[in-house]
């Protein structure tokens, strides 16, 4: 009986395991939606991300390109 449980037990872990993606293509479309962004304004994120570089001395931290004192 205990053989049976964990046998039973084992299949049902190993069920769970399937290689199947989990964005079908046909849904991939939806990934591309804008709602789907982090970010609403990409470009004024740039900017902040830019000044915030500038003013803590923190450049290459967060992959942005640029330098100085934020003026330009």
């Amino acid at each position: 009986m205990r053989t049976m449980i964990l046998s039973t037990l084992a299949l049902a872990l190993l069920a769970g395991c399937t290689v199947e993606p989990w964005v079908k293509p046909y849904e991939r479309a939806r990934l591309a939606d804008p709602i789907m962004q982090f970010s609403r304004n990409p470009v004024a994120d740039n900017y902040m991300q830019h000044v915030y570089q500038a003013r803590e001395a923190a450049r290459g931290a967060e992959g942005g390109q640029g330098g100085g004192c934020g003026c330009n």
